[in-house]
């Protein structure tokens, strides 16, 4: 009987001390389990003489559902306690701001292809995409650039190892090495060569010379523009280009137009417009002239309209632009190399 008021006082004792479920757990093995001090006592029943084994079974038994309560009620006490700091930890406060899923955004490159675009849908020229692995005879002989020409030396171009001649649609052979384009000016060639004129288009897309620098790298984006139809002139070209770099910068800049030489091109010209930082007045990034060159433009060569077979009746005017050349005006970036290392920070700011 000592023993059995001795064994449930340390078993309520245990039991009240107890702050894990774990624990508690164990507590219950150990006191009414299997082989527990309780359960054990009443193995040894047996021993016992018959007149005061009821009495002592009773006791016992009274012993085991005190034991069975505590530990119950210690499980439900942990259980509300675990989930009053449970809703403490994730406790909300309603009156903050919700918290809002970041949103993308489109890169300053295909930004500035948009207003390109933009402006010249507005003039009915219509968007014209071509391969960007061509061959030599669309990317340098169609524009007036034959293998002997010196223009070749400044394209740097990455060409690729098959180098198996072809037969044009005129059965004329020519050399189809293959290359990655140099500029987008094959996109052009090729539409001349499916349609009749009148064309109006520019085509966008990348483009590939061995070149590395905070200036140029082995990759970027061009846009060339084409206008072929009766009586095209020179004042056109001004015209547009004029307008164009107007609506680009949102502002009123001078521009120059300088005499200059591409093969596929007669007359060509090299386009400035008053430097965007300074207006004019000589900074570091116009090298303290008041002006920068942008883009390059002229009338199309007849060599070229004799490839691909566009009537000398008609006339032309062609220009190409470096797209990341004019957003590095338009953001103020000074190292061209930013727009493809994927750096957030940086292009979150566009």
């Amino acid at each position: 009987m000592e023993t059995l008021n001795r064994l449930t006082a340390q078993a309520t004792a245990d039991i009240q001390a107890c702050v894990d479920s774990n624990d508690l757990e164990q507590l219950r093995v150990q006191y009414l389990g299997k082989k527990g001090l309780i359960t054990e006592l009443m193995k040894q029943l047996g021993t016992v003489p018959p007149e005061q084994r009821p009495q002592l079974g009773a006791l016992i038994n009274e012993a085991k559902e005190i034991v069975q309560g505590l530990l119950q009620d210690r499980k439900i006490l942990l259980s509300e306690n675990l989930l009053i700091e449970q809703l403490r930890r994730e406790q909300v406060d309603v009156s903050l701001p919700g918290r809002q899923v970041a949103r993308g955004g489109l890169h300053p490159i295909t930004q500035t292809l948009q207003r390109i675009q933009n402006f010249f849908h507005q003039l009915g020229f219509s968007t014209v995409e071509g391969p960007e692995v061509e061959d030599d005879y669309h990317n340098f002989e169609a524009l007036n650039i034959p293998a002997h020409h010196p223009a070749r030396a400044m394209h740097d171009t990455f060409y690729m190892k098959d180098a198996q001649g072809c037969y044009d649609a005129q059965g004329c052979y020519f050399d189809a090495k293959r290359l990655l384009r140099t500029h987008t000016s094959p996109v052009q060639i090729r539409t001349m060569k499916k349609g009749q004129p009148p064309f109006r288009m520019i085509c966008p897309g990348r483009v590939y010379r061995c070149d590395s620098d905070i200036t140029h790298t082995p990759m970027f984006h061009q846009v060339e523009g084409l206008w072929v139809d009766k009586n095209i002139s020179f004042a056109d070209l001004k015209g547009i280009l004029a307008a164009f770099l107007r609506f680009f910068f949102e502002k009123e800049l001078e521009v120059r137009f300088r005499p200059s030489y591409f093969p596929f091109t007669e007359p060509s010209a090299e386009v400035d417009v008053q430097c965007v930082a300074c207006e004019g007045r000589g900074c570091r990034i116009c090298s303290h002239t008041g002006w920068l060159e942008v883009l390059g433009c002229g009338m199309v060569h007849p060599k070229v309209f004799e490839h691909t077979g566009v009537d000398a009746t008609y006339t032309g005017l062609a220009f190409g632009l470096g797209v990341e050349r004019f957003t590095m005006l338009r953001y103020g970036v000074s190292d061209l190399r930013h727009f493809f290392e994927n750096d957030l920070k940086f292009l979150s700011q566009f």
